[in-house]
């Protein structure tokens, strides 16, 4: 038999408990929540995962451009919406040029390039030079070499002409008869000249040198006509 003392206690035991239940809140309060929630977000991994001041500032500033241009604050603002983007495009386009200057087309694709077999750095002025002074000396194959690569080089230099890597002197006069169409028959006939001498062995003359200093003298008078794709655009 169970003693009464016994009885007793296994009776008193459920009231403790309870009264040690009801003493722990359910719910805490206002302090106790706010040092839970720093506790945990006092963790590593929440901390690797907030946002740096970078992300903070990028965030504002699509939160800003994306409210001014939602359509009922745009209403809003009226015209002045417009004035003020178009300001900010200005003022950046006009930082851009301060600080890198205007574009300029690179040049290094015009000089030091193979052209017509040679990877000659001369600019047209000083091949004209040299193809005089061979002439002066009665090398015309050499004259007229020179000569028909400044006739190509200043044609390049005034972006006239862009021929493919290898290309030879007849495709050269048949793209440079497209900007000078008057004087298709004389660069083809320039051409012909350059390859006589370069690859057939031919002497040349000086009569063929004459035509074709004549011809690379007309052209540099000549202004170019306008390719149909140019006036397009």
């Amino acid at each position: 038999m169970i003693s009464r003392a016994l009885c007793v206690a296994l009776i008193a035991l459920p009231e403790a408990f309870g009264a040690k239940l009801a003493a722990i809140p359910l719910i805490p309060d206002g302090d106790d929540a706010r040092a839970l929630a720093e506790k945990e977000l006092s963790k590593p991994e929440y901390q690797e995962a907030k946002p740096t001041l970078i992300d903070q500032w990028a965030r504002a500033v699509i939160d800003w451009l994306i409210d001014l241009l939602t359509p009922q604050h745009a209403v809003d603002l009226g015209p002045w919406a417009a004035i003020v983007i178009g300001a900010l495009l200005v003022a950046a386009l006009i930082a851009v040029l301060l600080i890198w200057g205007r574009p300029r087309r690179s040049r290094t694709g015009t000089t030091g390039a193979v052209l017509l077999g040679s990877a000659d750095d001369r600019t047209a002025a000083q091949l004209r030079a040299d193809s005089d002074r061979a002439a002066r000396e009665g090398d015309w194959p050499e004259a007229i070499v020179l000569r028909y690569r400044a006739v190509a080089r200043s044609l390049l230099e005034r972006d006239l002409i862009a021929p493919a890597p290898g290309a030879t002197a007849q495709t050269i006069a048949r793209e440079a008869a497209a900007p000078f169409p008057a004087e298709g028959e004389a660069l083809h006939a320039a051409a012909v000249a350059f390859d006589d001498v370069r690859y057939l062995g031919h002497p040349g003359s000086a009569a063929q040198y004459r035509a074709l200093a004549e011809t690379d003298d007309r052209l540099r008078a000549l202004r170019p006509q306008a390719l149909p794709e140019a006036v397009s655009a």
